[in-house]
């Protein structure tokens, strides 16, 4: 009898045993209430974060990553207390303000600012970025913000050169990525590497290069700073170029904004300010 009770009680063991097993196994391979909850809300959140366009990105980080040289006077440049400064800044600025976001500034060289672009280190470019053909191929811009003609400029005590087709064989201190180079190129200049106005201007004065095809602009301003500075102006070219603000491709939202941005700042009165302020008048024309 005892061998009996104890046969029959590890038979309801054993049958225990197998039941709780088959009861885990189920519950593990059911997902819980909250869990699957979970997965699908994930599942409904990540095609709205994979297809925010870049306007909304920047509304929602309230900045906007600006690419600029820093060394471009009157456009982009520091003054004499080390803020950055300069018409393409201020124009900046208040295209941000417009978006309703602040504007953060990147300090890049010329040569290296359509690699930023690529790489997305910043989100437009304001830099006096000439519109070009090619450049609309791969990139986007927004409405022209400024106009202006180029400008042949030499060394004062220059005797040789009087246009631009005197620079064959001589040195012309240029950007290599900007369109200015292909003018002095095509004139037959031997290129000497620059970071932009100002090293361009210092190796003038110093008589390292022997003219430099710049901005007719930059060059004004820079006489009104120093009217003595030993250079001068003895050509210019005949087309004038317009210059926009520069923009990655499939950003059309973020296109939309800057223009209406733009037109804004015409429209208020602030455009003609900064203009002035730089310029003595609307180069917006």
């Amino acid at each position: 009898m005892k061998k009996q009770y104890l046969s029959a009680g590890m038979l309801l063991l054993a049958s225990s045993l197998i039941f709780t097993a088959c009861g885990t196994k189920e519950t593990a391979n059911k997902p819980s209430p909250s869990a699957a909850a979970t997965k699908e809300a994930a599942a409904k959140e990540t095609p709205g974060q994979a297809t925010q366009n870049l306007l909304g990105t920047i509304k929602a980080n309230g900045k906007i990553r600006i690419g600029t040289e820093g060394t471009y006077a009157p456009f982009t440049f520091h003054d004499k207390d080390g803020k950055l400064t300069g018409f393409d800044v201020e124009i900046a600025q208040e295209i941000a303000k417009k978006i309703g976001v602040q504007a953060e500034f990147i300090e890049t060289k010329w040569d290296g600012m359509f690699a930023g672009l690529d790489s997305k280190r910043f989100d437009i470019v304001v830099n006096e970025v000439t519109i070009k053909e090619d450049r609309k191929v791969k990139y986007d811009f927004s409405d022209p913000y400024i106009v202006s003609k180029s400008v042949l400029i030499v060394h004062k005590d220059n005797k040789d050169i009087k246009k631009l087709t005197d620079l064959k064989g001589k040195k012309a201190g240029q950007s290599l990525t900007s369109n200015l180079t292909e003018i002095a190129k095509s004139n037959g200049a031997e290129i000497v590497q620059t970071d932009g106005f100002n090293q361009a201007i210092d190796l003038l004065l110093s008589k390292r290069i022997d003219a430099t095809i710049n901005d007719g602009l930059s060059y004004l301003d820079l006489k009104k700073q120093k009217p003595d500075v030993a250079i001068q102006v003895v050509d210019e070219t005949k087309e004038a170029s317009q210059s926009a603000v520069l923009l990655n491709k499939g950003n059309q939202e973020l296109v939309d904004a800057v223009n209406v941005a733009l037109a804004d700042l015409k429209k208020d009165g602030t455009y003609l300010k900064i203009s002035e302020k730089y310029f003595g008048q609307d180069v917006s024309k």
